[in-house]
C-alpha cells in the first residue's frame, strides 16, 4: 500500500517574519547605494600634490580654488575648466603654505581666487550620525513590522469565537418569490412568514406568536437556499447566512461562542432572517457517544436550542434552516417552539421544470424553434440545479462548436451528458463488440415498445456513455406518483430484455448485463420486501435499514424475520426474476424479425431517435 505524504500546512507567521526581513535588507541595500551614488559625480577629479599646486598657480593656470578644511578643490584656467583636489595640512591655511613653503607671489595667489567654505551643520550631523541614524531606523522598522504583526495575529485570536455568517442588507442584491420557478405550494407556505415579519402587529393583536423557525426539506438542488433568500427579499430584512459546519472548530466552546454571537448579531438587526444552510452538521441526535460528552458539535447545537428558545423568548428573529436529511436530527430541533414549520420541496413536475427552464433561458442566446416543453418531458426526476447544469452545458457545447445559438440538438445531448456523463468517442468497440451491444440494446428498445405498462423509447444509442457501452432511453409521457405491480413486473421484463437478447442471438452471455441484472434484482426484493406485491408472501414489510455516516456511508438491514422468511423471500425473489426472464425470452424469439432490424440499423448509424424508431416498429 502506497504511503501519502501527508503536506503540512505552512506557518504564515513565519512566512510574514521572513517577507519583512527581505523587505528590510533590500531596503537597506537600496539606500546604501543611494547614499554611495551621492557622494560620487559623474568624472572623478585628479588628486594633486600641494607642490604641483603651487606651480600652477605660480604659471596662473588656475582659474578658481575652494577650500574645504583639509579638502582643496581647483578648476583650472582652460576651456574644459578641468577639476583636481589636494590635500592640504589642517593646522595652516593654504595661502600661507603656497606664501612661506613653496615661494609664490602674492598677487598671482590672489589671482587664483581662493574661497574657504566651511561644512554646514547637516553636512556635519550627517557625516557625524548618519550611519547610526540609519541602522536605528532600520531596527525601528523591523520593529513596528513584527509588532504589528503580533498585533494582527492576536486579533485573529480574539476573533476566532465570532460568527463567519454573512450579512446581506435589506434590498442588496434582492431575491424574490420571481425569481424562484415552481414549487408554488412552499412559497405559499412562506408567504404567511414575509406577512409575520412586514406586519407582525396584526397577528401580535391576536394573541398569535411569530414562528420561530422554519425547516426547509427537500432533496439536493431543489432550491432551499434561494428560497431563503426569497423570503429576505420579500420582507426586504436583514439576512444572515452561515453553513452549519463553520460553526465547528477543533477547539470545544468555539462553535456555542459563534452561536451567541450570531444570534446577538441578528437581534441587533431585527426582524431579520437567520439562515443555517446543512443543518444536519450540527443538529444530529445527541448521545451517540462519539466524542464523550464535551463534543463540540452537542456544544453547539445546545446553544442553538437555547438560543432559538430558551429564557429570551422576546425575540423577532426568524431562523430558517436546510437539509436532505431531516431523519437525522435531534428531536429537540423539530419540536414546537423551534422548527415551528416545515416545508418541503419536492422534484419539480413537468410544468415546474418548463418554468424553471424558462427562467435559466433568459440570459441565453436560445433558438426560437426550441421547444422547452419537449425538454421538461426528457427530464422527469431532474431538480432545479440540474436543469441549470443542463442549459450551462448546452452553452458550453454551442461555444465549442463555436456557433452563436444554441439549438435544440445541443441542449438533448446535454441531457444525456448530465444523465449519464460526456460521450467517449474515442473508445471504439470492436466489430463483435459493437454488435452485442446494438443487439443487447435493441432486446430493451424492442421490449419496451411491446409491453403495455412501459415507458416510451425516446433514444437507443451504442455510443458509450459514462460506464455503459450503450443505452436505451426510456422516458414516462407525464410524472407520475405511484407505480403498480404490473408495471414493475413489465419493467423486469424489459431489464432482462439485453441478457436474454445476448443469449438467443449469440447462445453466450457478457459482462454487459451485470447492471440490468443488479438493477432487476432489487426491484424483485423491493417488490417482496417493501411492497408487499408477492402473493405467496403477502403484505408484509421485512427488514429495518439504518444508516450510518460515521466512517463513510453504510446502509444496515435490521433483519426482524426468522431463517425460513428469509429463505422464502430468497425463492420468491428467485421466481421473479426467472419468470421475468422465461417471459423476455419468449417475446424476442417471438419478434426476432424486428430485433434484428433494430440491431443492423444500430449497427450502422449507432443511434436511433424515437421517430425513427417507431417508423422501424411499424
Amino acid at each position: 500500500m502506497k504511503k501519502i505524504k501527508k503536506k503540512l500546512p505552512k506557518n504564515p507567521i513565519k512566512n510574514d517574519f521572513l517577507k519583512n526581513l527581505v523587505t528590510i535588507i533590500l531596503l537597506f541595500v537600496f539606500m546604501s547605494a543611494l547614499f554611495s551614488m551621492a557622494g560620487l559625480s559623474t568624472e572623478k577629479p585628479v588628486e594633486i600634490s600641494i607642490s604641483k599646486l603651487a606651480q600652477k598657480v605660480d604659471e596662473e593656470k588656475v582659474k578658481e580654488i575652494i577650500v574645504k578644511e583639509d579638502i582643496v578643490e581647483i578648476t583650472l584656467n582652460d576651456e574644459k575648466e578641468t577639476k583636481e583636489t589636494a590635500l592640504k595640512d589642517t593646522n595652516s591655511s593654504l595661502e600661507t603654505s603656497l606664501r612661506e613653503d613653496y615661494g609664490v607671489n602674492q598677487e598671482k595667489i590672489v589671482k587664483a581666487n581662493i574661497i574657504m567654505k566651511d561644512k554646514t551643520g547637516i553636512e556635519k550631523f550627517l557625516l557625524a550620525f548618519g550611519p547610526s541614524l540609519l541602522l536605528f531606523i532600520l531596527v525601528g522598522f523591523l520593529l513596528w513590522m513584527m509588532l504589528g504583526q503580533a498585533q494582527k495575529q492576536n486579533g485573529q485570536a480574539m476573533s476566532f469565537g465570532k460568527s463567519k455568517a454573512k450579512f446581506l442588507k435589506p434590498g442588496e442584491k434582492k431575491t424574490t418569490f420571481k425569481d424562484v420557478a415552481g414549487i408554488k405550494e412552499a412559497k405559499e407556505e412562506l408567504l404567511e412568514i414575509v406577512d409575520f415579519l412586514k406586519h407582525p402587529k396584526k397577528f401580535l393583536d391576536l394573541g398569535a406568536r411569530i414562528p420561530r423557525g422554519v425547516l426547509l426539506l427537500g432533496a439536493p438542488g431543489t432550491g432551499k437556499t434561494l428560497l431563503a433568500k426569497a423570503v429576505a427579499g420579500e420582507a426586504d430584512v436583514p439576512f444572515f447566512n452561515i453553513s452549519g459546519s463553520e460553526f465547528v472548530e477543533m477547539f470545544v466552546g468555539v462553535g456555542a461562542s459563534r452561536v451567541r454571537d450570531l444570534f446577538k448579531n441578528a437581534q441587533k438587526h431585527a426582524p431579520s432572517i437567520l439562515f443555517i444552510d446543512e443543518i444536519d452538521a450540527v443538529g444530529r441526535h445527541r448521545g451517540a457517544g462519539l466524542g464523550g460528552g464535551h463534543d463540540e458539535r452537542e456544544q453547539t447545537l445546545n446553544q442553538i436550542l437555547v438560543e432559538m428558545d430558551g429564557f429570551n423568548t422576546e425575540t423577532n428573529v426568524i431562523v430558517m434552516a436546510a437539509t436532505n436529511r431531516p431523519d437525522v436530527l435531534d428531536p429537540a430541533l423539530l419540536r414546537p417552539g423551534r422548527f415551528d414549520r416545515r416545508v418541503t420541496l419536492d422534484l419539480p413536475d413537468i410544468n415546474d421544470r418548463e418554468e424553471i427552464l424558462q427562467v435559466h433561458a433568459k440570459n441565453k442566446p436560445i433558438d426560437k424553434g426550441v421547444n422547452l416543453r419537449k425538454i421538461a418531458e426528457r427530464t422527469p426526476g431532474f431538480s432545479g440545479a440540474e436543469l441549470f447544469n443542463l442549459l450551462n452545458e448546452a452553452a458550453i457545447l454551442t461555444a465549442r462548436e463555436n456557433k452563436k445559438i444554441i439549438n435544440e440538438v445541443a441542449i438533448l445531448d446535454s441531457i444525456e451528458k448530465v444523465m449519464m456523463g460526456p460521450e467517449k468517442k474515442s473508445n471504439l468497440l470492436l466489430k463483435n463488440e459493437k454488435e452485442i451491444t446494438a443487439y443487447h440494446e435493441a432486446g430493451h428498445a424492442l421490449l419496451g415498445h411491446i409491453l403495455p405498462k412501459t415507458d416510451p423509447i425516446h433514444k437507443i444509442s451504442i455510443v458509450s456513455r459514462g460506464r455503459a457501452a450503450g443505452y436505451t432511453l426510456n422516458l414516462p409521457e407525464e410524472d407520475r406518483h405511484f407505480h403498480t405491480k404490473s408495471e414493475f413486473l413489465d419493467n423486469l421484463v424489459m431489464l432482462m430484455g439485453g441478457y436474454t437478447a445476448e443469449q438467443t442471438v449469440f447462445h453466450d452471455l457478457t459482462t454487459g448485463a451485470s447492471n440490468d441484472l443488479m438493477r432487476a434484482s432489487r426491484i424483485a426484493r423491493e417488490l417482496v420486501t417493501k411492497y408487499g406485491m408477492s402473493e405467496k408472501i403477502g403484505p408484509v414489510v421485512f427488514g429495518q435499514h439504518s444508516e450510518t455516516v460515521f466512517l463513510g456511508k453504510e446502509i444496515h438491514e435490521q433483519r426482524n424475520y426468522s431463517e425460513k422468511v428469509a429463505a422464502d423471500i430468497d425463492a420468491e425473489v428467485d421466481r421473479i426474476i426467472k419468470e421475468a426472464s422465461s417471459r423476455s425470452a419468449e417475446l424476442i424469439k417471438e419478434h426476432r424479425a424486428k430485433l434484428d432490424k433494430i440491431a443492423k440499423r444500430l449497427i450502422e448509424v449507432e443511434t436511433i431517435e424515437k421517430d425513427e424508431f417507431k417508423e422501424l416498429m411499424k
